[in-house]
Order: structure tokens, then C-alpha cells, then sequence
């Protein structure tokens, strides 16, 4: 069975944790009817304290998931600079009696 996406779990997640305050807030209080704004901010605010409490697993595999990603991926500077600090290592060291001397 192949696992979720963490990063889409984690989104529907927090969606729901702001639509869901927002609808009992315009639902059962008839002046967040009118003052749709203020019902906007508050359910912000009990979403973002909701996500903080309960969804702190599916952050946390989020986050492990687009680190692994990241890591996996290897750019073209990078592959660059790990060749270039290949061949420095590979060279033998410059010494001075091998160059010539200035009269």
C-alpha cells in the first residue's frame, strides 16, 4: 500500500482546521454574518492553535519528507564543486624545490 503524500495530508489538514471554526462560527453567531472579516480572522486564529496542537505528526512528516527531497536532489553547481574538490584532493602538493628560482 503506498503512503500519502505528507505534505497534501498535512494541507487538507490545516484547511480544515480554518473552514471548519469559520462555518460554526457564520452558522450559529448571526453577527459573523455581517462582520464576515472578523469570523475570517478569528477562525485564522483558533486554526493556527488547532495546527499547533494537534497536527504537530503530520508537520513533522511533512518537513522529513521535502528534507529527503532535498537531499536526493543534486544540482549541477553542486555536482560541479564536488568534482573540482575531487581533483584538488587527487593532485600531489606543489613543492618549492620542484619551481624554478628567480635569479
Amino acid at each position: 500500500m503506498k503512503k500519502s503524500a505528507p505534505l497534501l495530508v498535512y494541507s487538507v489538514l490545516r484547511l480544515l482546521a480554518f473552514l471548519v471554526p469559520l462555518a460554526i462560527l457564520w452558522l450559529f453567531f448571526p453577527i459573523f454574518r455581517e462582520l464576515w472579516w472578523l469570523a475570517a480572522i478569528f477562525a485564522a486564529l483558533i486554526g493556527v492553535s488547532i495546527s499547533m496542537l494537534f497536527l504537530r505528526a503530520p508537520l513533522t512528516d511533512a518537513s522529513a519528507r521535502l528534507h529527503e527531497r532535498r537531499e536526493a536532489r543534486t544540482t549541477g553547481a553542486q555536482a560541479d564543486a564536488e568534482t573540482e574538490d575531487a581533483v584538488i584532493d587527487a593532485e600531489p602538493p606543489a613543492s618549492d624545490s620542484d619551481s624554478p628560482t628567480r635569479p
